[in-house]
């Protein structure tokens, strides 16, 4: 006899109830996103003013910036507080915790992927040195994005004389999940997704809690149709079921297979980007990866560094990885970064965080929101709005070698670039390197201790941590390094023994 039932989205999002706890699983640009639930929901609370007081917990951010994934969620009373990985595809979301409508709280992306299974498991939470000496550290400030978030969500405990942070396992009520296919017994199959992210982490938790698991799927097929190596969530662990025939593979694409992995699509060739600062900076942290290493980049200017490399990844040269579970491939931008065609390989996003956690990434390139003297880095709270870092922090503190990519300043900054020179026209109103940061998302000072080679990339200026803290290490060529680099500034960096300077070649 099978356990789930084939409902309709409405039915199926009645499951949930007053002060449930939500798990919701996607990415940006509609990424495995359950979106006809989410909209069920949404209506569902719009007609009848409930369910009310949910607590929602996603690892990465989920919407299109304007309406869909976590906005749905986004009115006062549906929700009580949220712990979001990534906060930037809500902005109504990122409003309500801005203006402390709801309890806003981060954790790293990662760590929610793998902090899903230890619930799953049973067991007390999640032990991990991720987070220490960032924000989520309870000695800073514990995860809490606003006034209104009180609740620990994380401790520090002692293991054979060394630190970790244990992040604490609590119930999941209800899971809202997607799939490709469900047979009649409601197994899952993921098989024509981008993407396989924490899915089967998500429902594990939601079932093992007593909790609901609600699956939308493209179509239904009969029993016997799915090959059982293909199917992520057994039929044992899911609730209820929804076809939603529409489903799209992202908010742009029907279907495509070489995004699923299922075939190989013809090589597009990448036209060459303007030449400005944000290829400026990509042209020169492109230097620092070495052939062979593995590697993984960031939403931003690194993506323009992944553009530059693309041959090296296509001939095997590098080892490209993306948080999500894929492998190789091209790196697709915009709003569907975080997506890959023509992946070698895809496996969950939890086990990719084991991977990075256990010290198998080499090489990280990363964006900056600003960075201080002692090389602490903000990427997860601007202008006082959460953003949240996705799986900046995971990632950023267990590669061997960071490569932080970012603009010298911003707003109203006027550069001539060309000749094999840069000159500083009119320096931007916001200063990025700052004396202290707004709040921590990579530390410094855990990374000397755990022996990172750290870099910082502008267009400008190049600066590396050492244990005199950041240091100028090379200036670009045109600009003075006291007026254009060092005034701008608002600590006086570290200057080493021989200031090189950036090659020609990057201002081209």
């Amino acid at each position: 006899m099978s356990r789930a039932q084939f409902l309709s989205a409405a039915d199926a999002v009645a499951l949930i109830r007053d002060n449930d706890t939500v798990a919701l699983v996607g990415g940006g640009g509609g990424l495995m996103e359950a979106d006809a639930l989410f909209a069920a929901v949404e209506l569902r609370f719009l007609a009848t003013a409930t369910p009310r007081d949910l607590s929602l917990l996603h690892s990465l951010g989920i919407g299109d910036r304007k309406s869909t994934g976590v906005n749905c969620f986004a009115y006062e009373g549906l929700v009580r507080k949220v712990i979001g990985g990534h906060w930037v595809w809500s902005p109504r979301m990122q409003e309500l915790a801005r203006s402390n409508k709801i309890e806003a709280h981060v954790l790293p992306g990662g760590v929610v992927m793998q902090l899903y299974r230890e619930i799953g498991a049973g067991r007390p939470g999640l032990i991990s040195r991720v987070g220490l000496g960032t924000f989520v550290d309870p000695r800073l400030e514990g995860g809490r994005m606003n006034a209104a978030a009180k609740d620990d969500h994380v401790e520090v405990i002692t293991l054979k004389g060394e630190e970790y942070l244990l992040y604490r396992s609590f119930p999941i009520d209800v899971a809202l999940l997607r799939g490709t296919y469900a047979d009649d017994h409601g197994n899952i199959s993921l098989s024509e997704e981008a993407a396989r992210l924490d899915i089967q982490a998500a429902a594990l938790a939601a079932h093992n809690s007593g909790g609901k698991v609600i699956v939308q799927v493209r179509e239904r097929v009969a029993d016997g149709r799915l090959p059982a190596h293909s199917v992520s969530i057994p039929g044992a662990w899911v609730d209820a079921v929804v076809v939603h025939p529409e489903q799209m593979m992202t908010y742009e694409t029907r279907f495509d297979p070489a995004m699923a992995g299922m075939s190989r699509a013809p090589v597009a060739s990448i036209a060459p980007e303007p030449l400005n600062a944000r290829q400026v900076i990509a042209r020169r942290a492109a230097r620092e990866l070495a052939p062979g290493a593995v590697v993984n980049f960031g939403f931003g200017i690194p993506d323009a560094v992944a553009a530059l490399v693309v041959d090296d990844v296509r001939a095997g040269r590098v080892l490209q990885t993306i948080e999500h579970g894929i492998y190789g491939g091209e790196l697709l931008t915009g709003n569907l970064f975080g997506f890959s065609r023509n992946a070698t390989a895809m496996i969950d996003a939890p086990t990719q965080f084991d991977y990075y956690a256990g010290g198998g990434l080499d090489i990280a390139f990363l964006g900056f929101g600003e960075f201080d003297e002692a090389g602490n880095v903000n990427a997860s709270k601007l202008g006082g709005v959460a953003v949240g870092p996705g799986g900046f922090i995971d990632i950023a503190q267990n590669a061997r070698k960071v490569v932080f990519c970012g603009t010298f300043d911003a707003k109203g900054t006027k550069l001539e670039i060309g000749g094999g020179t840069l000159h500083v026209v009119a320096a931007g109103q916001i200063g990025k390197l700052v004396r202290a940061v707004d709040q921590i998302t990579f530390s410094g000072a855990e990374a000397l201790k755990r022996g990172q080679d750290v870099w910082y990339v502008t267009e400008r200026a190049v600066f590396r941590l050492t244990k005199n803290g950041v240091t100028l290490v090379e200036i670009a060529p045109g600009v003075d390094v006291s007026r254009d680099v060092t005034a701008r500034m608002a600590f006086a960096p570290s200057i080493a023994e021989f200031v090189g300077v950036m090659p020609a070649a990057c201002f081209i």
